[in-house]
């Protein structure tokens, strides 16, 4: 029996990190074609339509004012010790939001499209998880139901792979357009620039 994609369902964009591979200042702030990396993310998620609100985890670098208007900025004090602690932070927001499902996505892949967004947040399944998949392989977004919450590692630089990988009975997976190749180097960016 398929059910439903949960609702309400709340987006959360991970902009948190340092950058560590990238050696030209913050990456959120670097800009591809006159545009910020992280609000290219948070507009695709935006332009999906299919949430009840849009969340970005802040932490090394402040947002204000580099996110679109209407998009909740949630700061995540912890976020020196991993891509764990933000996904936690978004989940907690969503949580006192009253959401029964996020869908996550990365502020350093900005050919991830609002169709990406819509296919996984939209996929009928009973299957707690779904997975964008690009080419065969998967990417994101990905949405994570309540239930598995509890169930996502409290420390560390891995954020739901662990349980993906850990539990690939919860896991569905559809195929999207777009691209979620990472922009991690300046190299990155100069190749798409």
């Amino acid at each position: 029996m398929l059910v439903n994609a949960p609702q309400p369902q709340i987006a959360v964009i991970l902009a948190a990190g340092s950058s560590s591979r990238f050696v030209d200042g913050p990456k959120q702030l670097a800009q591809l074609n006159g545009k910020f990396l992280v609000a290219i993310a948070v507009q695709a998620a935006l332009d999906a339509g299919c949430f009840a609100s849009v969340l970005v985890v802040a932490g090394a670098v402040p947002l204000d004012g580099i996110v679109p208007e209407g998009v909740v900025i949630v700061d995540n004090p912890l976020w020196a010790s991993g891509q764990a602690s933000s996904l936690l932070a978004g989940i907690a927001a969503a949580r006192d939001a009253g959401a029964q499902a996020v869908v996550v996505g990365l502020a350093d892949q900005p050919f991830v499209v609002p169709e990406a967004w819509q296919l996984v947040s939209r996929m009928e399944t009973e299957r707690p998880i779904v997975v964008a998949t690009y080419a065969g392989q998967r990417g994101n977004p990905v949405r994570l139901g309540a239930e598995v919450w509890d169930d996502l590692p409290n420390e560390g630089d891995e954020g739901a792979r662990a349980l993906l990988r850990g539990r690939p009975e919860l896991v569905a997976a559809v195929a999207c357009p777009g691209d979620a190749s990472d922009v991690d180097t300046v190299e990155d960016l100069e190749q798409w620039n």
